[in-house]
């Protein structure tokens, strides 16, 4: 962690870590939160960070990925206060299908595979597996947004890709050891 200056530093160090960020940071919460909530879910982030500046890592990676985290408790709370809401019994309208009729069959029938495979996994696989293939994230990285350990991280994503094949009902293949004995290969 790093003191960061006040003054015209400390809005040259936002400003900076905010152009570096907020592409990626929007496409993360994109993910994660409706359209319509995203760039206030990343405002309100980068809220949280001009306030706690003073926190920010001294590691450009990882400051991206600490801002990746507050991103991320920004969402959590606003699940809980989603949660609290649907107990008052206030309903929110869904999205509406997607239309597919422009894309070539194979691709749509392999999307909607993938899509219904996503939609089984837990919360917690769809989040490894985002930060680790969509995020550009790295396992240390991940594992710091999610505030766990680095080898906590890999066991869930080692779990979460193998919850993944499954849902898509795709066995590894098999392959011939130097013995000829046949054994499981990873992907």
């Amino acid at each position: 962690m790093r003191r960061t200056p006040r003054g015209p530093d400390r809005e040259r160090t936002f400003t900076a870590l905010y152009e570096a960020v907020y592409p990626d940071l929007l496409r993360f919460v994109q993910r994660r939160a409706r359209a319509e909530h995203a760039e206030d879910v990343v405002a309100e982030a980068f809220l949280v960070v001009w306030r706690r500046l003073d926190e920010l890592p001294r590691d450009q990676d990882d400051a991206r990925a600490w801002v990746f985290g507050v991103a991320r408790h920004v969402l959590l709370n606003a699940d809980r206060g989603e949660h609290r809401r649907r107990a008052l019994g206030v309903r929110l309208a869904s999205a509406g299908p997607h239309d597919v009729s422009d894309a070539p069959a194979d691709g749509v029938v392999d999307r909607l595979d993938l899509s219904r495979a996503w939609a089984a996994l837990p919360d917690a696989h769809q989040e490894v597996l985002a930060l680790a293939v969509l995020d550009g994230v790295t396992g240390p990285q991940a594992a710091a947004v999610l505030g766990i350990t680095p080898v906590a991280f890999r066991l869930r994503l080692s779990r979460a890709r193998r919850v993944l094949r499954q849902n898509l009902d795709h066995e590894p293949q098999r392959a011939t050891t130097p013995a000829g004995l046949t054994g499981r290969t990873t992907p």
